[in-house]
């Protein structure tokens, strides 16, 4: 009797646990394509089951539960000449913010969950001020912005916060950097957590920079790509198999500090001959101040080279050539399939991006040179808040998403899905 009994409870543990598994396998599936719409902000019904690798049938319930749930809006499109359904989140879903701290600029924006920029401001940063005071500017602006918009702060599902400088991956601390010394030390989410009240994920304008034009700019449609900066510093943001690539520490994509002349400059690592001393703003600019004057700036280098200036031609030219060295190093290493060139030196386009391409074709193996593409960011200077954007976007829970809306009352009241 005792061998009987021992084995009825796990019969009827199996009956049991059936209709639960079930319930748990479609909240899986609701959840599953929540974020592959939340992601990439607009996909077809088909789009979607390649994402996902539902069936087409699934999807199509499951999108119909989340469009009567209003989880989801559904809008006629096309695709490869064939009419489709567009499928995105409701508008009024969530909110997402962007804060973008640069080395001259503060830049923020207020988006929604369907990838819509509702508002969107910068103004001047003094690098050299304390960080309390950089962070009271960011307050100040995100709540003009929230104001201006009409924001119902209740829907902030968070925030998106990019830095200059190397976050720490385990403790969220900002690393040594020479473009913001005041700030060394410091915890950006946390600091900007307590002001704000709404959780808050930070990472280096580079990583952000790749976010943003992965996901409305140039590297849209690849899942291997280098985000290259070119500023007071140069950095790249890695995009491996979809996901940004931080290392365990956080430091992945310095890519300025790539040796390329022992005998070289210092650098402000303390190394010698780093491609930072031969690409950024920094170190570039006093070339041309004796014949252009000490108050050019990059972006004036590239707007003069456009017109045909001789001396600013030349100075891009040899700036691209250093950077393709430094891309054909990550050709070797990482194989990406396309490389991304911003900041105020993509505007050169083919004046800088030709000698990149040069470089790469000399110093990279010839089958990951074939297969590289090098193009201008689309986004110019909005990739990086854009890029705080998708950051807030992928951070949150699509679980939380779910269970404020109608389907998650839905599910609350009904056991089991078939």
């Amino acid at each position: 009797m005792d061998g009987v009994s021992s084995k009825r409870p796990r019969a009827q543990e199996v009956v049991v646990e059936t209709p639960g598994s079930q319930s748990s396998l479609h909240r899986a599936n609701l959840e599953r394509v929540v974020r592959a719409v939340r992601l990439a902000g607009s996909l077809t019904q088909a789009e979607i089951a390649r994402t996902t690798g539902l069936s087409a049938a699934t999807v199509s319930n499951i999108v119909r539960e989340l469009k009567e749930g209003g989880t989801v809006e559904v809008t006629p499109t096309s695709a490869g000449g064939r009419r489709a359904r567009s499928v995105s989140l409701s508008g009024d879903a969530g909110i997402v913010i962007g804060v973008d701290f640069g080395h001259t600029h503060l830049r923020v924006a207020i988006g929604n969950l369907a990838h819509q920029v509702l508002a969107e401001e910068s103004e001047p940063l003094d690098v050299d001020a304390s960080s309390t005071q950089g962070f009271d500017r960011a307050e100040q602006l995100v709540t003009r912005l929230i104001e201006a918009t009409g924001v119902d702060r209740s829907k902030i599902a968070g925030v998106g916060l990019g830095v200059p400088g190397p976050i720490d991956v385990e403790s969220g601390t900002l690393g040594s950097t020479a473009i913001l010394p005041g700030w060394t030390g410091t915890k950006p989410a946390e600091e900007l957590r307590e002001r704000l009240g709404v959780p808050v994920h930070v990472d280096n304008d580079a990583n952000l920079g790749a976010l943003g034009e992965m996901v409305w700019g140039s590297g849209r449609g690849v899942r291997d790509l280098a985000y290259i900066k070119v500023a007071s510093g140069v950095g790249a943001g890695l995009v491996i198999n979809g996901k940004i690539y931080r290392g365990p520490g956080g430091t992945a994509g310095e890519i300025g500090h790539i040796t390329l002349d022992e005998s070289g400059p210092v650098c402000r690592c303390g190394n010698r001959g780093c491609l930072e001393t031969f690409a950024a703003a920094r170190y570039v600019l006093p070339l041309l101040q004796s014949s252009h004057g000490t108050d050019l700036t990059m972006e004036g280098v590239v707007r003069l080279a456009r017109d045909g200036d001789p001396g600013c031609r030349r100075v891009i030219a040899d700036v691209g050539r250093h950077i393709g060295s430094g891309v054909a190093n990550l050709c070797n290493l990482l194989n990406p399939s396309r490389v991304v060139l911003g900041g105020d030196l993509a505007e050169a386009g083919e004046l800088v991006l030709g000698p990149i391409r040069e470089s790469v074709g000399r110093y990279a193996i010839p089958s990951a040179a074939r297969q590289l593409s090098v193009l201008p960011g689309a986004l110019g200077g909005r990739a990086e808040v854009l890029g705080a954007l998708a950051l807030a976007l992928s951070e949150m829970g699509d679980s939380t998403l779910l269970d404020g809306t109608a389907v998650g009352a839905l599910q609350a009241a009904t056991p089991a899905f078939t």
